[in-house]
């Protein structure tokens, strides 16, 4: 009976303590579960810091997308991106900035007329001759594809701001006819370079243009940055000054 007695008045106490001073369960170790998953934040200036600043939402739908329309005539020199006005077209920039051993067509500080790719998506060295039957075995690449900006926030855009999205040298990658084919309009969820050894330049890219056009991404395409970032936690977030982004000026 005493021991009965002892009991129900220690509870009583415990109960009375519970109400005066607040009781809450011990959630310390599921703090500690949810801070080990997280992980440390990434460092400032990388692509997976950046990525993890940019918003996650649902595509949009392509409701109202034109290519020419809403990002204006391919290729113009007429915009306010990097490397614009300078007398050359913008796929002749990239042709200029990306291949090697190139040579101009006669007459023309800007037109190429050959050269040779190292294709960044696939590793193959592809031989450009400028012509009718053979321009289209080099083509130029939105790193962030025009539809795939339009499903994340483009629509939102300026019509100005949209012609600087698929002028920007930022956003565009030179690589093979075929594999531009092959990508098409898709994201990072859907399509990755086939050379492993480009995917985390390539991503960093991605996430850049995103970051710097106020774009977001959808969660599928943050999980697909994410798994590809974590093979070069330390890659950097390429800006417009980046070697591998500037474009040349004619000679």
């Amino acid at each position: 009976m005493r021991l009965r007695s002892a009991t129900r008045a220690l509870a009583a106490t415990a109960l009375v303590a519970c109400v005066l001073g607040g009781c809450a369960p011990d959630s310390s170790g599921s703090h500690r579960t949810a801070a080990a998953a997280a992980g440390p934040a990434a460092a400032a200036g990388t692509a997976q810091h950046a990525l993890d600043e940019l918003p996650v939402r649902v595509a949009a739908p392509m409701t109202g997308y034109d290519r020419t329309g809403k990002f204006g005539p391919a290729w113009s020199d007429s915009t306010t991106a990097p490397g614009s006005h300078n007398s050359c077209r913008t796929r002749d920039d990239l042709l200029r900035r990306d291949l090697t051993g190139i040579r101009l067509k006669d007459g023309s500080r800007c037109v190429v007329a050959s050269g040779v790719l190292n294709d960044p998506y696939t590793g193959k060295h592809i031989a450009f001759l400028r012509g009718p039957g053979t321009s289209t075995a080099v083509q130029i690449d939105h790193a962030v594809a025009l539809g795939a900006t339009w499903r994340t926030g483009a629509a939102a855009l300026s019509q100005d701001q949209r012609e600087n999205l698929g002028n920007d040298p930022l956003n565009l990658i030179t690589t093979s006819g075929p594999v531009n084919a092959a990508k098409s309009d898709q994201d990072a969820a859907a399509w990755l370079p086939p050379r492993a050894a480009f995917r985390c330049t390539y991503v960093a890219r991605q996430i850049a243009v995103k970051a710097k056009y106020d774009l977001w991404v959808t969660a599928a395409e943050k999980t697909s940055m994410t798994q590809v970032l974590t093979t070069c936690p330390d890659q950097a977030l390429p800006t417009d000054t980046s070697p591998e982004v500037v474009v040349p000026q004619p000679q």
